[in-house]
C-alpha cells in the first residue's frame, strides 16, 4: 500500500528525533546550555530549551530519505517549494534558537516571522484560490499579504502555548494527524496525488512530534523552545496553504456519497482553522487581553489558557490532557462533515463539547462542594480548617488563608 511509505517517513523523522533529542538533552545538561527560570514559567527546575534543533534536524533527514524514494519524485519535481520550505524552516529555527538563549526583543523574532513566511510565498506556497468555484479570489500583492499575516498568526498562536510540558508536541501531533487524513481522503477521491508536497510535510511533523514527546512529556527533560514551536507552526500552516487550492471545486459540489453533507465545500478552509482552534483561541484572547492593558501584544504574561487550568486546580498533567480533548473533538468533529450527515456530525461535536466542558470545570464543581460542606460544618471544627475552604468565613475569623494551606 502507498500509506508504507508515508509510514516510513514518519518513522525516520520519529526515530532520528528522539536520537537527537536525547544527544542535546545530554550535551545541554552536561555545558549548562539552559536559561534561568522566569516569573510566568510553570516549571521549577532549570531545563534545556534547544529541542527545536533535534526536530528541524530529525525532519531534514526524513525530506533527504524522501527524496530518494522513486514514489516520492512528483514531490520533488518542483524543487522550488520544497527548498523555499527548508529555508524558511532554517530562518525559524535560527531566530527561535537565539531567542532561547539570549531572548531576543519582540520586533527583531517578528521580522524574522515575516522574512521566513515571505520566503515561502516567494516560492509558490501562498493563499491565492479557494476551493469554492476553483477561481483566483484576490490579486498577487494581496495573496502575498493574506500568506504571510496566516502563517505569521499560526507560528504565534503555536508559540503562545508552549507552557506546559508535551503540550504544543501533543496538541500539533493531534491535528497533524487529523489533517493527513484529510489529505489522504482528498487522494483516494483522486482530488490530489497520493505523494504532495502538504502530505509529506504532514507526516514528517507527526514524526517529529513523536519523537520528541518521550523528552517532552510531562515532567520533561528537554523543551523544544521557541525553535521548536515556531517551526511546528509554520510546517502546520504550510500544509494548509498547499492543500488548500488543490481541491477541485467540482468534486466538492457533486452531491455524491462521500460529499453529501451541507458543509463539505467548506472543509479546506473551516479545517485548518479546526485543528488551530485551541492555539488561535487562546493567541486571540491573550493579543485583546494585553491591547486593552496598553501594552505590546507580544508581551509575556502569566494568563494563558493553561495557566488558568492550572489556577482552577488541574493538575499539569490533567491540564494537558484537556487540551488534548479540546483539539481532538473540534477537529474530527469538522472532518466528520465529510463522511458524516451534517446533523450526526454536529451532535457529535456537541457531545464531544460537553464531555470536554465537564472535564475542564470540574476542579470548580469540586471546589464549591468543599465551601458548602466547610460552611455547614459542626461548630467543633476549627475555625482556620472551615476557612480554608470559605474566604467568607477566612475574612470574618481574620484567617490568612495562605498560612492555613
Amino acid at each position: 500500500m502507498r500509506i508504507v511509505f508515508y509510514l516510513l517517513v514518519t518513522g525516520i523523522s520519529a526515530g532520528a528525533t528522539y536520537g537527537l533529542a536525547v544527544v542535546i538533552w545530554k550535551l545541554s545538561t552536561k555545558y549548562r546550555l539552559y536559561p534561568k527560570i522566569r516569573e510566568r514559567d510553570v516549571h521549577t527546575r532549570p531545563t534545556p530549551r534547544l529541542g527545536g534543533v533535534a526536530m528541524f534536524l530529525g525532519m531534514v533527514l526524513a525530506f533527504v530519505v524522501a527524496s530518494q524514494l522513486g514514489n516520492f519524485s512528483i514531490v520533488f519535481t518542483e524543487p522550488g517549494k520544497v527548498l523555499g520550505l527548508g529555508a524558511a524552516a532554517l530562518v525559524i529555527v535560527l531566530i527561535g534558537v537565539a531567542d532561547d538563549i539570549w531572548d531576543l526583543d519582540w520586533l527583531t523574532k517578528l521580522a524574522g516571522q515575516i522574512i521566513a513566511a515571505g520566503i515561502l510565498a516567494w516560492q509558490g506556497i501562498q493563499v491565492s484560490t479557494l476551493p469554492i468555484g476553483g477561481q483566483t479570489i484576490v490579486s498577487p500583492y494581496v495573496s502575498l499579504i493574506i500568506t504571510i499575516f496566516a502563517i505569521v498568526l499560526v507560528m504565534n498562536a503555536i508559540n503562545f502555548i508552549d507552557g506546559l510540558d508535551g503540550l504544543v508536541a501533543g496538541v500539533a501531533l493531534i491535528a497533524s494527524a487529523v489533517f493527513f487524513v484529510y489529505t489522504y481522503l482528498l487522494q483516494l477521491q483522486a482530488q490530489t496525488e497520493y505523494f504532495n508536497l502538504a502530505s509529506l510535510t504532514t507526516a514528517v511533523l507527526i514524526g517529529a512530534c513523536v519523537g520528541f514527546l518521550p523528552l517532552n512529556f510531562h515532567p520533561a527533560k528537554l523543551f523544544m523552545g521557541d525553535a521548536g514551536a515556531l517551526l511546528t507552526g509554520l510546517l502546520m500552516a504550510a500544509s494548509a496553504i498547499l492543500v488548500t487550492g488543490q481541491v477541485d471545486s467540482g468534486f466538492l459540489e457533486r452531491p455524491d456519497q462521500f460529499t453529501a453533507s451541507l458543509v463539505p465545500a467548506f472543509i479546506p478552509i473551516l479545517l485548518p482553522f479546526a485543528v488551530l482552534v485551541v492555539p488561535l483561541l487562546d493567541f486571540g484572547l491573550a493579543v485583546t487581553r494585553r491591547l486593552r492593558a496598553g501594552k505590546s501584544p507580544f508581551t509575556a504574561d502569566r494568563k494563558h489558557l493553561h495557566h488558568r487550568l492550572l489556577d482552577m486546580g488541574h493538575s499539569h498533567l490533567h491540564a494537558v490532557l484537556i487540551f488534548y480533548g479540546w483539539t481532538l473533538v473540534v477537529a474530527l468533529g469538522c472532518l466528520s462533515y465529510m463522511f458524516m450527515p451534517w446533523w450526526a456530525a454536529s451532535l457529535l461535536i456537541a457531545a464531544g463539547l460537553i464531555i470536554c466542558a465537564a472535564f475542564t470545570l470540574a476542579p470548580l464543581s469540586k471546589r464549591k462542594a468543599l465551601e458548602v460542606a466547610a460552611q455547614s460544618a459542626d461548630p467543633g471544627i476549627e475555625t482556620a480548617e472551615v476557612a480554608r475552604h470559605d474566604g467568607l468565613d477566612a475574612a470574618s475569623a481574620g484567617v490568612d488563608l495562605e498560612e492555613s494551606t
